[in-house]
């Protein structure tokens, strides 16, 4: 029997609008296909069984290094998402294996210390670099097409990434919705592979309608699950919550989510779009502004941005002139890092560890220094980074 033939006919049930495996745009670097998961479905599993998706569960969500357990992490977020994209998807007859993939990797390149680590990298980037920038979204797109590793048999080309196909990976980079008056969303066929590295994400749709449940589910499943942070770190109470939010679209962090799904499912049924009714998104950005005055730009985590701040922009001080200095060594006669850095010595425990991590990622000898120097600190989660800071810098 073709076990995957027989998986492939149930996508015939699927809404028309539906992204079908069958009709991708296809891999980076084509492949022979599995005996029995459709294309979407090995995405995912690729994301699943990662390292880069391993470390999500020692990174931030929003407050970093918490030592309550009960505290939300970036993998847990990322599960969130993961969970009511598919109650959605399934709802409406989308690609639940597609919705999968996307959700499971759209947070993949996410630096320490969450979204203050972000803007600290990109910081230190541009002070080097003014035409390079560091946004989670488009480093989670080069982790999985260029960054992250295989260890098979199979693999055609070691510097494809988890060679996802196109959907996926468009999914990834365009998750991030910045404008919080955004909740209706329209898939973006025009969109192709060719242009997904020069194609403005942020301010453009994403290809199918399932990554546009997943950008939009991104907002509704952080926006009440980080008020219940806050409350365990009385920053604030469900009481602050306008009464008008609350009449809108609940009191707790699980009616929000029910009332927003249930809004969301209403008015995208049988339709080519995804959104909200105006007055469920027009709640949804309130709340968000709420969390802004009350979370976001609190003192206490003004406090924790200050010291991801000095981490992320010492460990950038210090690394950086090292990789430089390894660069530097390295036999010009060889047309790969790896092999041009195979015959330098390391001068500490330290060095000999990057000279590893950048022989394994085998960088082009042409690679900008500041470029290795922000991957190699976006793959850290906040505890390694906060040792290695300690290991660079405490006398």
């Amino acid at each position: 029997m073709n076990f995957r033939e027989i998986r492939l006919k149930q996508e015939e049930y699927l809404s028309p609008r539906a992204a079908r495996s069958t009709q991708s745009l296809g891999r980076m670097v084509e492949e022979p296909e599995c005996a029995v998961r459709s294309l979407y479905e090995r995405d995912g599993n690729r994301i699943l069984y990662s390292e880069e998706f391993r470390r999500l569960r020692h990174k931030t969500q929003v407050f970093f290094n918490a030592k309550n357990d009960h505290i939300c992490t970036r993998m847990e977020h990322v599960l969130y998402v993961n969970a009511i994209s598919n109650t959605i998807g399934r709802t409406l007859g989308l690609n639940q294996d597609l919705i999968t993939a996307i959700a499971l990797g759209h947070d993949v390149g996410h630096a320490p210390f969450g979204h203050s680590g972000e803007r600290a990298l990109n910081r230190c980037l541009q002070q080097k670099n003014p035409n390079l920038s560091f946004h989670h979204e488009y480093h989670s797109l080069r982790v999985v097409d260029r960054l992250s590793t295989r260890i098979s048999k199979e693999m055609i080309n070691e510097n494809c990434g988890l060679n996802l196909s196109y959907e996926v990976r468009d999914g990834i980079v365009s998750h991030c919705g910045e404008n919080y008056e955004e909740y209706v969303l329209k898939a973006d066929k025009t969109k192709r592979p060719e242009d997904i590295y020069t194609c403005d994400h942020r301010h453009n749709m994403p290809y199918t309608l399932e990554a546009c449940v997943v950008r939009i589910v991104d907002k509704i499943a952080y926006v009440g699950r980080d008020i219940e942070d806050a409350i365990r770190a009385r920053l604030m109470d469900y009481s602050d919550i306008s009464g008008e939010i609350r009449a809108e679209l609940g009191a707790t962090n699980g009616k929000m989510i029910d009332t927003l799904v249930q809004d969301l499912i209403e008015n995208s049924y049988d339709t080519d779009y995804i959104r909200l009714s105006d007055a469920r998104g027009e709640a949804l950005r309130d709340m968000i502004l709420t969390n802004n005055k009350y979370i976001y730009r609190a003192k206490m985590i003004g406090r924790y941005e200050n010291n991801a701040d000095n981490a992320i922009e010492g460990l950038f001080e210090a690394i950086y002139p090292i990789v430089c200095r390894l660069i530097g060594r390295a036999d010009s006669r060889y047309s790969g890092m790896r092999a041009a850095l195979s015959e330098v010595a390391p001068e500490d425990k330290f060095e000999s560890r990057l000279l590893k991590y950048m022989m394994e990622k085998n960088y082009d000898l042409q690679e900008l220094p500041e470029q290795i120097t922000a991957d190699y600190i976006a793959g850290m989660t906040d505890g390694y980074a906060l040792s290695v800071f300690e290991e660079l810098y405490w006398i």
